[in-house]
């Protein structure tokens, strides 16, 4: 699948989520994550897509529930939205339409059309260079519109209008704008009596022109020149179609089954002959449906997950056309939920009743990241954990470093793919490492109390050693590719470089003060060096950055109180460059970095548990994030260039690294009490969600801990070709598994309104207690209520 674009010769796709703008990229692999999520004050009621004379890309006109519009521009340089218009197009008078607001655009780009009040369209003209006019209404006959189009290839903007009279029936009407006389002229054709259930208008583009009106059991086609070709359909309700050619010539049509049909215009020439509609196949119940490009459709739902599929050439063995590429996650309709803690980690989770009719399911919410344990161990006393290659360039991770007490062990990958005992000859196996890093010209560093070796990759001897002065010792140290820094005790602050494969001493500093931890994790264009030190302080509870080689102090940060801060950490995030410093009460202070001057600024301070915290950065899917060790475990990510906190799935980590391996990729080594780990990390985002379907409306749920179930009230849509029916259930599922256990039918006519776990005096026994009702279709009032448990 080529490559498209959705602004700039159409490279991007919008997602609307009721107050959000996403633009996606399309991609051969499919839409890829939000390139950019944008936030929308107020509730989106309609979005178009336009492009103005003399203008080289497409332009999005938004309006909102509350009667604001937006007019956005996509800058490709900047990567951002760019606000072309805006304004406000509500009336002091005036009865908000009952069907919605309706927003249009002239197929030429003459006018914007709007319905937002019973009796009125509102016109906001372009002038000749595409800029926005002012606004103005004119009076519209027909009071219970159904939908608006503009029609292609008029000579003067003409609206079609389908409405509903006094008497129920349902017609089609034209009307030429005439924007000098800011008044309406009779179109050119009309017609009458149309299907009962007639609700969506299709404009076809010229040269055929024309438009489709849908019903429910009909479909018709009118044009102009008195062409009325119809044909009948199963009996549904179609809401969202998709045009599929640029000539009008096939669509893509969703109902309220989920059903997607397409729909073909036969011509000979300009002159439409005949209509066929064909069945594809099943997809979630369609809002909108978008053709995209090579077969390649989304499908956005309100009721339901959004989906990307493919229409393949062949059917399946059920003989659909329709293949599922990827699922976007959607929530709502929530009509219930209730909170558990299924872990029973303390930590809460939302089960909630969404979607509707057949894409009706559970929604298991958990807020935090998760992480999936592959391998562990049982290992007492880790002091520490590195991974390191075994050699530069190395893709994959080969070794993993475990530092205790008095000793340090070296576990690698074999070719099982398992971790075994191995040794590091050039590595002091007897003592507590405090730092490991891979380092440029193929070496590994080693940082202990009493030196700094430098150790081939190839051979694993020792190649070089840095010694600390007599009376010293390392009590802190931090290294990158080519630089190591060290604190050795009274403030003595110590700066090494890596040169031919030596050791080099370059400078020493004497503080007023102990350090506490140290970071020179490279920020800047070079990977391999980094011209900035952060040094944490004890007595005066500082952070400070160095400037390096030189360490010259750049600026000094007072952090108050009296803990001490704990971990200090250099990152970037989304191209941001970030100071953290972890206290030793759980708190977290973070910066906005000058990567070029070494200021500091935007100081925020937030809480992630109540232990000391040490901050490392990892890679999840070629994006940097940083990970919080602590008696809370937090995530650090960046979206949209702010920073968000997301808990783990662990009740408490006390060291991690990242440990990506070819039969681990992307993986975490973490240490928790008396145990290492190796795990893969979830997808990165605030909220997880499992789903479990029903292809049913669940209406209401309760959670019952003392069996462990969870019930809920749900009904079902029966369709035939002749009637409409709803079977109504009361349901039992186990709450870890969710699976069924037990499935109670309702009477016919009865509902379930209401449902709760309860219990009684002299009774052990925890009942369901459920509040039915019944609704009988020839009544006006249900006469008749139970409740049964």
């Amino acid at each position: 699948m080529p490559v498209k674009s959705f602004i700039e010769a159409c490279m991007h796709q919008p997602f609307r989520k009721c107050t959000r703008i996403e633009i996606h990229l399309l991609t051969p692999q499919g839409l890829q994550q939000p390139m950019l999520d944008v936030p929308i004050y107020g509730r989106i009621a309609t979005i178009e897509l336009f492009r103005p004379h003399n203008e080289t890309q497409d332009f999005l006109f938004i309006a909102t529930e509350r009667y604001k519009f937006c007019v956005l521009q996509w800058d490709a340089e900047k990567s951002e939205l760019l606000t072309r218009a805006m304004g406000d197009v509500s009336d002091r008078i005036g009865r908000p339409t009952d069907n919605g607001q309706i927003g249009i655009i002239d197929p030429d780009c003459r006018l914007i059309g709007l319905h937002l009040y019973d009796g009125l369209f509102k016109v906001i003209p372009f002038d000749n260079k595409g800029q926005l006019k002012e606004a103005f209404n004119i009076r519209l006959e027909e009071l219970q519109v159904l939908d608006i189009k503009f029609l292609h290839g008029c000579v003067k903007p003409t609206i079609v209008v389908l409405y509903q009279d006094n008497k129920d029936a349902r017609h089609v009407k034209t009307y030429e704008v005439a924007l000098k006389d800011k008044d309406f002229v009779e179109g050119p054709w009309s017609q009458n009596n149309l299907d009962n259930g007639a609700g969506l208008l299709i404009p076809v583009p010229a040269p055929l022109g024309g438009v489709i009106i849908i019903g429910e059991e009909t479909i018709v086609y009118c044009n102009a020149n008195a062409t009325f070709k119809a044909i009948p359909i199963k009996q549904s309700i179609i809401r969202a179609y998709g045009r599929v050619d640029p000539d009008g010539s096939r669509y893509l049509l969703g109902d309220n089954a989920g059903t997607l049909h397409l729909l073909v215009l036969t011509h000979e020439r300009e002159r439409v002959t005949g209509l066929k509609v064909e069945y594809l196949g099943e997809t979630s119940i369609a809002s909108s449906i978008s053709y995209l490009d090579n077969g390649v459709v989304y499908v956005g739902s309100r009721f339901g997950d959004s989906q990307l599929v493919k229409l393949n050439l062949q059917a399946d063995a059920s003989g659909s056309f329709v293949e599922v590429l990827e699922r976007y996650v959607n929530l709502g309709p929530i009509v219930d939920f209730c909170v558990v803690d299924l872990d029973r980690q303390g930590q809460g989770q939302v089960v909630t009743c969404s979607g509707a009719f057949k894409d009706g399911s559970l929604r298991v919410v958990r807020s935090g990241i998760g992480i999936n344990e592959q391998a562990s161990v049982e290992l007492q006393g880790i002091k520490g954990l590195w991974s390191l290659k075994s050699s530069f360039n190395d893709p994959y991770d080969m070794y993993l470093v475990v530092s205790f007490i008095s000793e340090t062990r070296f576990l690698a990958m074999n070719m099982e793919d398992e971790l075994e005992e191995t040794e590091i000859e050039g590595f002091d196996a007897q003592t507590q490492t405090l730092f490991c890093q891979n380092a440029i010209h193929d070496l590994l560093i080693q940082v202990t109390a009493n030196s700094v070796r430098l150790v081939s990759c190839t051979s694993r001897e020792l190649v070089d050693q840095w010694n600390a002065p007599a009376g010293f010792s390392v009590n802190v140290a931090s290294a990158n590719a080519s630089q190591v820094l060290l604190a050795t005790g009274g403030g003595h602050l110590v700066y090494l470089e890596i040169r031919d494969a030596k050791l080099v001493e370059v400078k020493h500093a004497q503080l007023e003060h102990e350090i506490s931890c140290l970071d020179l994790n490279p920020i800047g264009e070079n990977p391999q060096y980094s011209s900035l030190a952060a040094v944490g302080m004890w007595t005066d509870i500082s952070v400070r950055i160095f400037s390096l080689p030189d360490l010259e102090l750049i600026r000094k940060e007072n952090l108050g109180g009296e803990i001490v801060p704990r971990s200090v950490l250099l990152c970037t995030l989304e191209g941001v460059s970030y100071l953290l410093c972890a206290l030793g009460d759980g708190n977290l202070f973070s910066f906005l970095l000058n990567a070029s001057t070494g200021e500091l600024n935007d100081r925020k301070k937030v809480s992630l548990g109540t232990q000391p915290i040490s901050l490392r950065t990892f890679s999840s899917k070629g994006t940097t994030h940083v990970f919080a060790s602590s008696d809370r475990p937090t995530v650090i990510y960046s979206s949209n260039k702010k920073l968000l906190y997301s808990n783990v799935n662990l009740k408490e980590v006390n060291h991690m690294c990242p440990f990506n391996t070819a039969a681990f990729p992307d993986s975490l080594a973490i240490a928790k009490e008396g145990e290492l780990s190796i795990g893969t990390i979830d997808d990165i985002q605030k909220l997880h969600i499992r789903t479990i379907p029903l292809n049913e409306q669940a209406r209401r749920i309760c959670h019952q801990e003392q069996s462990r179930t969870l019930a809920f009230c749900s009904f079902k849509y029966n369709q035939t070709s002749m009637e409409e029916s709803e079977t109504h259930y009361i349901r039992l599922l186990d709450h870890q598994t969710f699976e069924f256990l037990s499935t109670y039918p309702l009477d016919q006519y009865e509902c379930g309104c209401s449902i709760i776990s309860c219990s009684f005096a002299d009774d052990n026994n925890v009942y369901y207690c459920v509040g039915t009702a019944y609704v009988i279709p020839e009544e006006n009032e249900p006469t008749k209520m139970e409740g049964c448990s």
